[in-house]
């Protein structure tokens, strides 16, 4: 018998999900099974919101287009879905709600493309008992339980060439260019963005640093003959003895209680100025431009990758468990592990790697190199 299939995507959005959306339906079609896409997320699920019937003809022509055609919302958590209240906002559980309603749409799986947040809803729902598959994805690549996730090698891609056009710039004017990436609790983006786009440091969430080192770094190179540095700040980072730089202490994502994070890159050019005062310094933030665009083909091959995998856990009855890259193999892992944090490890290889190529992090009195 044909299945009804619930499609959603939450959380922000990032190149590759309409790759994903594609290959599910796409996936599923060829079994003979509807299905349906709720719209901005939980949101669709929540409230009475009419789901969308996807088919071969919807999905024509969205392979190379970022964003999601589904919409997406970070807001909508059943179990903290913020109800207003006359002038304020209240989080309340309406997980039983959102259950009811996919239970009378008949919705025989609900496979939710989401990063950490998502997925831990998707727990919560499987749980219960909501037949529910994850499909994991962020641009920060910090989900442990999969090597990749879509989205990073396209916010990567930017951030270096991002890197590459500061450069240039930098060296024309003999300025000190500070760009600020993503990155709240791990700094993927920024470290490979410094060693693909040859920055000169790197400040990252995992590495507190100190800005002695980093003004050191710029000095050396002013001797050498350079006088010209890029810094990468992901927005996480932070000095010793400080804290992440908020955007806005009122800025909490309601049902979500997270804060924006946004001033990194003013934070370490704030503490330069009065120590290089030889350079201009220039803070440029990156910001939406990580998520927006065109994916790469990497993304759209693992986007394809694991709607098409996630159709077939759906087949196997596999639920509560979520798709993932394993090597080269996409396997299925439960969905209880998926909300664990993938951080740079401070003595890893590709920290060693950048160390080698004299990338400054911030945390040593005079580099190496």
């Amino acid at each position: 018998m044909g299945k009804r299939i619930g499609l959603l995507t939450g959380g922000g959005d990032c190149p590759g999900l309409n790759a994903v959306i594609r290959a599910v339906v796409k996936s599923a079609n060829h079994r003979g099974w509807e299905v349906l896409g709720f719209l901005y997320g939980f949101q669709g699920v929540v409230e009475e919101i009419e789901p969308v019937r996807l088919g071969p003809e919807q999905v024509r022509g969205i392979l190379a287009r970022g964003g999601t055609i589904l919409g997406t919302s970070n807001k909508a958590n059943p179990f903290a879905y913020p109800v207003r209240h006359g002038d304020t906002w209240r989080d309340e559980d309406l997980s039983d709600l959102a259950v009811a309603r996919l239970r009378r749409l008949g919705i025989d799986a609900l496979i939710c493309i989401g990063g950490d947040g998502t997925l831990q809803i998707a727990h919560g729902l499987a749980k219960k008992g909501v037949p529910v598959v994850g499909c994991p994805k962020t641009i920060d690549n910090d989900l442990s339980e999969t090597d990749v996730t879509f989205g990073f090698d396209t916010a990567r891609e930017t951030a270096t060439d991002a890197v590459g056009k500061l450069t240039t710039t930098a060296e024309s004017h003999d300025r000190v260019m500070i760009l600020e990436v993503m990155g709240r609790n791990s700094g993927h983006i920024a470290l490979h963005a410094a060693i693909a786009g040859g920055a000169h440091v790197a400040l990252i969430p995992e590495i507190p640093y100190r800005i002695e080192p980093v003004v050191a770094k710029i000095r050396r190179r002013r001797e050498q003959g350079q006088s010209y540095s890029i810094v990468v700040v992901a927005e996480g980072a932070y000095p010793v003895g400080g804290r992440q730089a908020v955007a806005d202490p009122a800025s909490a994502i309601p049902g979500r209680g997270v804060v924006r994070l946004g001033g990194a890159g003013k934070v370490a050019a704030d503490l330069l100025r009065p120590l290089v005062q030889e350079h201009e310094i220039r803070v440029t933030v990156l910001g939406h431009l990580q998520r927006g665009g065109t994916p790469t083909a990497f993304d759209r091959i693992l986007g394809s990758r694991f709607g098409c995998r996630a159709v077939e856990l759906v087949e196997e009855g596999l639920f509560d468990h979520m798709v993932a890259l394993h090597g080269s193999d996409v396997v299925a892992v439960p969905l209880e592990r998926a909300a664990k944090t993938r951080l740079v490890d401070p003595n890893g290889e590709l920290v060693r790697v950048a160390r080698q190529l004299g990338i400054v992090f911030g945390d040593e009195e005079v580099d190496a190199v």
